[in-house]
């Protein structure tokens, strides 16, 4: 119920707020078309109605899964938007991959040499994962990697090496945050009465850290690992605009500068559809790591 109560309160958003960027019609109109033609186009599409009438118009559609016509393509919004979906989720779960790969061993290794060269190379690389703008960073991969280095395409999506570049583009924000999580929350831990007992049994550093501490430290991993999914989607809209890539989010752009309402709407259906679907697994994943709620 909450679930549903978010995606209807995001359709109401924004389909009041884009709405304030303009008349679309002027964009479905040939250059120097009478004012008959301008009126007729208006009459077609709704947009004479009042705006109220427009919205529950739209609701009622939308429940059944009609999110409008595009303006641009004149095919149904939502078609459109999950024919580019794949390409967005593929680099999603590149950059997904790279952020659990890369952020989990840098972080429990942080943790475990506290205050060595190795932790504050670690923290250094965090903060600057999280300080530069991934426009830039993708910028300088393709000059480093595509130009100077030919090892990566440069834009596009006509093999999997072109997910590359704009994956670790993509998951080097999240990649640092859940670094710094990491490292913080195994330091709580590691600190606690049972990990020094462990540790006193003669347990290997290894089993103490990856079997004891960690899955005691994982609820605050998990979280931010869950929440980080959205800021992907969000980010893909830049960097696919950096390489050129043709997923959803490059659509979305496209769509806002014409002005095409369904294609918009659509996108953020969807988006915010996943979000709160990834947050309820999050969610489930909690009855597993925590046992505490088992017994509630």
């Amino acid at each position: 119920m909450q679930a549903a109560l978010v995606v209807f309160c995001v359709l109401t958003v924004v389909f009041f707020l884009i709405r304030l960027t303009g008349d679309p019609v002027m964009f479905m109109v040939p250059i120097g078309a009478t004012q008959e033609q301008i009126q007729q186009v208006r009459d077609e599409m709704g947009f004479d109605r009042p705006l109220p009438a427009q919205y529950f118009t739209f609701l009622n559609n939308a429940v059944k899964g009609d999110l409008g016509m595009s303006v641009r393509y004149e095919q149904p919004a939502l078609e459109i938007v999950l024919e580019r979906l794949p390409a967005t989720l593929h680099l999603t779960a590149v950059a997904f991959i790279f952020m659990v790969l890369f952020a989990l061993p840098l972080g429990i290794l942080a943790a475990i040499k506290k205050n060595s060269i190795l932790d504050l190379s670690s923290s250094g690389l965090a903060l600057f994962g999280q300080s530069v703008p991934s426009f830039w960073l993708g910028i300088v991969l393709i000059l480093l990697f595509s130009v100077k280095w030919p090892l990566f395409p440069s834009s596009g999506y006509s093999r999997f090496s072109a997910l590359i570049l704009p994956g670790i583009t993509l998951g080097a924000f999240s990649a640092s945050l859940v670094t710094r999580m990491t490292r913080s929350s195994l330091l709580e831990v590691l600190d606690t009465n049972y990990i020094v007992t462990a540790r006193a049994k003669g347990l290997s550093e290894l089993i103490v850290v990856l079997k004891h501490a960690l899955r005691n430290a994982s609820i605050p991993i998990v979280t931010i690992i869950g929440l980080q999914i959205g800021p992907m989607l969000g980010g893909a809209i830049i960097t696919e605009q950096v390489f050129g890539f043709p997923g959803m989010a490059r659509l979305a752009v496209q769509a806002v500068l014409n002005r095409d309402f369904p294609i918009v709407q659509a996108f953020v259906v969807v988006v915010s559809a996943m979000i709160v679907l990834i947050n309820l697994l999050v969610d489930v994943i909690y009855y597993f790591l925590d046992p505490r709620l088992k017994h509630e």
